[in-house]
């Protein structure tokens, strides 16, 4: 085979390579909106609540028209285990929960990323500002084997 035959075939074949590759990444990041004002109810809603185990990316934006946000990612040891609360200082008391990482100091409408690779189970993703977990800042993962 001529030499130019083969770097053609050679570049064909890294390109259907790394365009056969880019669906398994976009499969893994996660699109997260950080949602409420003080005073209010907030949330953190998941474009997806089911991804494969492996590297993921979840990519966090503050949507909130004054309010600070942050989303801290934890491994849960059942999808019913019951999360700790300080009820004194209204907020999580992560002492016993094991952080994966975590966006944090998200500015009204700011964007953040973390990277992970997560292994099969249920983890929970949450805002631990004072009151913002009560207000229903929380959302739940479900990564499969």
């Amino acid at each position: 085979m001529p030499r130019f035959t083969r770097m053609l075939a050679a570049n064909a074949a890294a390109i259907a390579l790394a365009l056969s590759a880019t669906p398994l990444l976009a499969a893994n990041t996660i699109n997260v909106t950080a949602t409420g004002e003080g005073g209010g109810s907030m949330a953190l809603t998941l474009d997806k609540t089911r991804v494969a185990a492996g590297p993921v990316t979840l990519v966090v934006h503050n949507d909130a028209m004054s309010e600070e946000h942050e989303v801290i990612l934890v491994k849960l040891q059942s999808s019913d285990q019951k999360i700790p609360l300080i009820a004194s200082k209204h907020r999580v008391d992560e002492t016993d929960l094991e952080s994966l990482g975590e966006v944090e100091d998200l500015k009204p409408g700011a964007d953040g990323k973390l990277d992970a690779d997560l292994k099969a189970g249920t983890y929970l993703l949450f805002c631990n500002l004072k009151g913002h977990y009560e207000a229903g800042m929380a959302a739940k993962l479900t990564v499969t084997p």
